[in-house]
């Protein structure tokens, strides 16, 4: 993964680095189908907003920004969630330094494990048993 865009890059550009994004997000922080079809792209904090793709949020149309600490197969990351006052945004981060600093932007700050979301379950199950599966068709 290539490192993140310095500062320097731009006059607004405070930050740069690759997410993937879900608009109308649950309220909850877990692993959910929403992740699946997932927007993949670079998330842009600016000094006045957030940017993914065609996704545009100024800092004073936030009602509540969460960012959520948290691991992955042992691996720091974080979810940032941004709430407006017609969308809600959830950002899958990597545990760059960046995000433990101070942000542009008012941020509530919470440490925790992700949930698993029904669908996740389901998925989980039928991986394994598809895996139980084709291991005793493998050796029997």
């Amino acid at each position: 993964m290539p490192d993140p865009i310095p500062a320097t890059a731009t006059p607004t550009l405070l930050y740069r680095c690759m997410t993937k994004g879900v608009k109308d997000a649950p309220e909850s922080f877990e692993y959910g189908a929403s992740w699946v079809t997932a927007r993949r792209g670079m998330l842009s904090v600016h000094q006045d907003r957030l940017e993914c793709g065609d996704w545009t949020i100024p800092y004073s149309a936030i009602s509540q920004a969460v960012l959520f600490k948290t691991s992955q197969m042992l691996i720091p990351c974080y979810i940032l969630k941004v709430r407006t006052a017609t969308d809600s945004y959830q950002f899958g981060l990597s545990g760059n330094k960046f995000w433990s600093t101070d942000l542009p932007f008012p941020v509530t700050r919470e440490k925790g494990r992700l949930r698993y979301s029904a669908f996740s379950i389901i998925a989980r199950v039928i991986l394994i048993a598809a895996l139980i599966w084709y291991f005793y068709q493998a050796w029997a």
